[in-house]
């Protein structure tokens, strides 16, 4: 079983990005069997879909964060990111990152919880 570790700032001032790093447990970034995605939690939203990058890099991202939004991936440390520029408060939540297979499903990181607050 995968483990999926979310690393970051816990807090990020408004108008700044933050930038999130997912570390997978083993070597399965650079395999073609799996996709990587960013989820968001809040108490009014729920969850809320960021986007998803493929092992070869190649990304998408949920229409309503696109423009902000920029996924990466370091095959060599086993590890995906997420950007996310031009903060405001309604940013503040709990961001996981997820493994996505076809045959087991998802398999979720803990999660950090990120505030926007000046």
């Amino acid at each position: 079983q995968v483990q999926l570790q979310e690393s970051g700032p816990v807090v990020v001032k408004p108008s700044e990005r933050l930038s999130l790093t997912c570390t997978a447990s083993d070597g399965s970034i650079a395999t073609g069997f799996y996709a990587w995605s960013w989820i968001r939690q809040t108490p009014e939203k729920g969850l809320e879909w960021m986007g998803v990058i493929r092992y070869d890099g190649k990304f998408r991202v949920n229409p309503s964060l696109s423009g902000r939004t920029s996924m990466s991936r370091d095959t060599s440390k086993n590890q995906f990111s997420l950007q996310l520029s031009s903060v405001t408060p309604d940013d503040t939540a709990v961001y996981y990152c997820a493994r996505d297979d076809s045959d087991y499903g998802r398999a979720w990181g803990q999660g950090t919880q990120v505030t926007v607050s000046s």
